[in-house]
């Protein structure tokens, strides 16, 4: 039961808190002085006693009167906290252990008590159980967002004892997984690979985030096997024909090239740069399941080649296949695509050093000639860091493990779509 008395304490010491979290040191010193006066023996006036002769470097004064405080309240986390301080500033580090556990046990995201807790398995030399608790205390912390200054140096060192712990498992799984390894010598192992790398926290999960439509159940993969697209063996070998034909049309002028990003509204801040800029430009074949006469004309062996191109019907949207032209010190943003019933082709044409793609974890170089089939719905991104124009055919396909009748389905849906808004909405 809470007392008219107890209440006022509890107000005393919260305004003295508040008062420090406000730069009032000296309120918070009269606050707290006030509440010993009135009640000395409470549980919150023992602990602020035992706050302050830690900073005084009586860790046994503090000892004594964080007990006492215990005693009253057992449960309260904060108390217990500061009794696992003073009992590490009297170096007795076993017992320390043992109340950050406690607190731990009642709040496992105490970031003080995890910092604390991993440093105590340091001094007991136990590394790993060291690494696994700084690990945790990373995690909270926001993605972009710094610790304070002061606290930088510790989690400096935090990250180093993890990364450390990390290679250290790294060395004694390749020692361990060499037998099985060898057992199955001539079987492909990029999918366990690429787990063993997330595990050992070197590759980032990403999953698909489509802008209008997600098919589930669909796998996860960055970059497809090349064999399963034979079809793609025409068209590479068109490659020097398909560039020829556009080495044409760019001689024309960087005019006859169209702005990729060309947002009427004001664009979200990653396009700002791109949008309405001829610096990622693109000439059209296909545009949104519109076939470019004109364009076309000019290019009768690029569309010749593409003749095997088993497209993706989705009217209003695809099939789309388009010169992309990409300027140089040029940066496609991280972005996703629209939709995972699709996938996107890129049969690379210009290539100069310097230019780079990503998709999820996995970032590959561009070879001219060699094409390779992605899933735009997972964050990808492109660069060109060279002085010279970088050039790439794209072209959207089906993705495989969609049904013949899941196609139609979102055909059909797309066309619903459009019908309800009278157009498609601009993000296709």
């Amino acid at each position: 039961m809470i007392t008219s008395d107890d209440r006022r304490i509890r107000e005393l010491i919260g305004g003295a808190a508040q008062a420090v979290a406000t730069g009032r040191p000296y309120d918070a010193e009269r606050l707290v002085r006030q509440a010993e006066n009135e009640a000395p023996d409470h549980p919150l006036v023992l602990n602020e006693i035992g706050k302050r002769r830690l900073l005084a470097g009586d860790p046994a004064g503090a000892l004594t009167a964080l007990d006492r405080a215990l005693r009253a309240e057992p449960q309260n986390p904060a108390f217990r906290l500061n009794l696992a301080t003073a009992l590490r500033d009297l170096n007795r580090r076993g017992e320390e252990l043992a109340e950050l556990n406690r607190v731990l046990a009642a709040e496992p995201t105490n970031m003080r008590a995890l910092l604390q807790a991993a440093a105590c398995h340091e001094f007991h030399e136990d590394s790993r159980a060291a690494a696994a608790t700084y690990r945790k205390a990373l995690m909270l912390i926001p993605p972009g967002v710094q610790p304070p200054p002061d606290m930088r140096p510790l989690f400096d060192h935090a990250r180093r004892v993890v990364d450390a712990n990390a290679r250290a498992l790294e060395s004694f799984l390749e020692a361990h997984l060499q037998e099985a390894r060898a057992r199955y010598a001539g079987e492909p192992m990029g999918r366990f690979d690429k787990s063993l790398a997330t595990f050992l926290q070197k590759r980032r999960v990403y999953r698909s985030q489509p802008t209008f439509l997600y098919v589930p159940e669909l796998p996860t993969i960055e970059f497809f096997p090349r064999e399963d697209f034979p079809w793609l063996d025409g068209i590479e070998a068109a490659a020097d024909d398909i560039r020829e034909e556009l080495v044409g049309v760019l001689a024309e002028g960087h005019e006859v090239l169209e702005p990729y990003i060309a947002l009427e509204a004001t664009p979200d801040e990653k396009w700002r740069a791109l949008n309405n800029s001829r610096n990622w430009g693109v000439f059209y074949l296909w545009k949104a399941g519109e076939a470019m006469a004109d364009n076309m004309a000019r290019c009768p062996k690029t569309v010749a080649a593409l003749g095997a191109w088993p497209r993706c019907e989705l009217p209003g949207s695809a099939p789309t296949a388009v010169f992309s032209i990409l300027e140089p010190h040029t940066r496609i943003p991280p972005h996703t695509g629209v939709n995972n019933a699709r996938l996107i082709c890129h049969l690379p044409l210009i290539v100069p050093p310097g230019c780079g793609f990503r998709v999820g974890a996995e970032t590959r170089q561009w070879e001219p000639g060699k094409a390779f089939v992605f899933d735009d719905t997972i964050e990808h991104e492109a660069w060109n860091d060279s002085a010279e124009a970088r050039a790439v055919l794209i072209f959207d396909i089906w993705n495989p493990y969609v049904t013949p009748a899941e196609r139609e389905m979102v055909s059909a849906l797309t066309t619903g779509v459009e019908q309800f808004y009278g157009a498609l909405p601009s993000y296709l």
